[in-house]
């Protein structure tokens, strides 16, 4: 009897189909095709035993197991569940009359339990558009898809309770998780309140315009000047996620493995602080064969990415960081695959300005002038005109530290106030675009949405002239000058917010 069973593989974010056909006629022995890798080719030893721990016998027949389409590389444990439903009901052990109405994925435990597996979220969305009355996945990853509307979505623990459903048993209706967690939950607090950092009022008003347009900045200064609490600041003042931004978020992370760790769809933007060691497929992304896996570009869509002591990572991973900045996604290419992620994050970097890192401090500094500019100019050119805003951040004076008592500082919650209302001037400015951020705009939705005056096109270009600023950079003033007056709530931009704007690019008019 020939039986087919429906199950998924992911690509990028998104799923494809992948169908199990079983069928046991005469002969000896099991075999499998349709280009499995290892994984899948020790699923058969787990599923028959898994299979007989349930009291279900293994037919003495031929049986063959074909996962189309064929020419389609199979990786991962998630095709043990559908292996062994296609099995019982291919040899009739139990009947299952809706089989053809779900699309299931699972790993199988020796003794029949159901696991995790990566890709719940994509697999229950194609199961939604391919118009599937549900779909059955491990408890844990089916709550990944939990808030997902317009499909069923079950959560089992063991093989016992998928039969159930599929045989369409009245109480098998208590696994579905769909609507089990509410859509709104409450962001977690910050890690470090703008409240609690002492001075650095001008590094502040940098991360309030990067966090209200999504602009990517660096921060130079000396050791404790306070970088990497600004850089973590940064994630408490950023507007909550909109509701595509979350459902993108979530499925990188449930494709990644890691979307077990939280229950539904993502609601806080994420921030990622990988060490300056850390290598290029770990940033950007990679793995052998299909298994291609997002990096750390990935995981920060839509939300931060701070690397820590840039001028030390490797070159080559530095260099690789161009992409993604300019195109918002990365491309993975292999020799038979090629992958795409979504990467619009934010990027925070930041440096000491010489080997020292004293440099600017009085005479702490020890460095020569040969040294310090072989320091900063491990930062290319392409590099730093890649980020908008170049902030310095100098050391905390004692008298500063004393004057906090006397004027506290914005606590987050007031600063994020006013990027969420310039996010919602830019929400309504783009709706109908396929951008959500002053950040994301090209060079015609420059022209369309920043609209130069005489006097400000005159300012520009005597900006060009003087500071020898590159076309690239001079756009990114404009973006930048644009989200100023939004945090204004100004119509036009004015020479004010342009110059404002060119005032964050101090690196430029270095000769390093």
């Amino acid at each position: 009897m020939l039986t087919h069973v429906y199950g998924a593989k992911c690509i990028g974010i998104d799923a494809i189909g992948v169908t199990t056909e079983v069928d046991i006629s005469n002969g000896i022995g099991v075999h499998l095709c349709g280009l499995a890798d290892a994984a899948v080719r020790e699923s058969l030893l787990r599923t028959v035993t898994a299979l007989q721990s349930l009291g279900y016998r293994i037919p003495g027949r031929k049986i063959v197991i074909n996962l189309a389409p064929a020419d389609t590389h199979k990786n991962g444990s998630g095709y043990d569940l559908p292996i062994a439903i296609g099995i019982i009901a291919a040899s009739e052990q139990a009947s299952m009359p809706y089989l053809s109405n779900f699309l299931l994925m699972g790993e199988l435990g020796l003794d029949g339990s159901v696991r995790s597996v990566p890709g719940g979220l994509p697999t229950a969305e194609l199961a939604r558009k391919a118009g599937f009355d549900g779909c059955i996945l491990p408890y844990d990853s089916a709550m990944e898809a939990a808030q997902l509307e317009g499909i069923n979505v079950y959560g089992v623990h063991n093989m016992a309770q998928v039969i159930q459903i599929l045989g369409g048993e009245l109480e098998s209706e208590r696994y579905c998780v769909s609507g089990a967690i509410p859509v709104e939950t409450a962001p977690p607090p910050p890690e470090i309140d703008f409240a609690d950092i002492i001075g650095q009022e001008n590094a502040k008003r940098g991360i309030e315009i990067a966090a209200s347009g999504g602009h990517n900045l660096i921060l130079i200064g000396s050791p404790g000047s306070g970088k990497s609490s600004l850089a973590k600041a940064m994630a408490g003042i950023m507007p909550p996620l909109s509701m595509e931004e979350s459902l993108v978020t979530s499925k990188i992370y449930s494709v990644a493995g890691k979307g077990n760790l939280r229950c539904g769809f993502m609601r806080s933007r994420p921030f990622r602080a990988p060490h300056y060691s850390a290598s290029l497929p770990a940033i950007i992304g990679g793995g052998g064969g299909d298994g291609v896996f997002p990096g750390e570009v990935s995981l920060a869509h839509s939300g931060v990415l701070f690397i820590d002591e840039m001028a030390h990572m490797p070159k080559s991973v530095v260099e690789a960081l161009r992409g993604p900045l300019e195109d918002r996604q990365v491309t993975i290419s292999r020799l038979k695959t090629k992958v795409e992620y979504p990467a619009s994050f934010t990027l925070v970097a930041a440096s000491n300005p010489c080997p020292c890192g004293y440099y600017g401090e009085g005479d702490r500094c020890t460095c020569t002038p040969s040294q310090r500019a072989a320091y900063l100019s491990r930062l290319s050119g392409p590099i730093l005109d890649r980020l908008d805003l170049q902030i310095t951040v100098k050391a905390i004076s004692p008298s500063t530290i004393a004057e906090r008592a006397l004027h506290p500082a914005e606590s987050s919650s007031v600063v994020a106030a006013r990027v969420l209302k310039a996010r919602y001037i830019q929400r309504l400015r783009f709706f109908g675009e396929s951008i959500n951020c002053n950040a994301e705009m090209n060079n015609r939705q420059i022209e369309r949405y920043c609209r130069l005056s005489p006097e400000c096109q005159e300012t520009m270009q005597q900006l060009l002239t003087k500071m020898q600023f590159s076309m690239r950079a001079y756009y990114r003033i404009i973006k930048v000058a644009r989200t100023i007056a939004d945090l204004e709530g100004a119509q036009d931009i004015s020479v004010q917010h342009l110059l404002e704007a060119a005032g964050y690019r101090f690196l430029d008019r270095q000769n390093i």
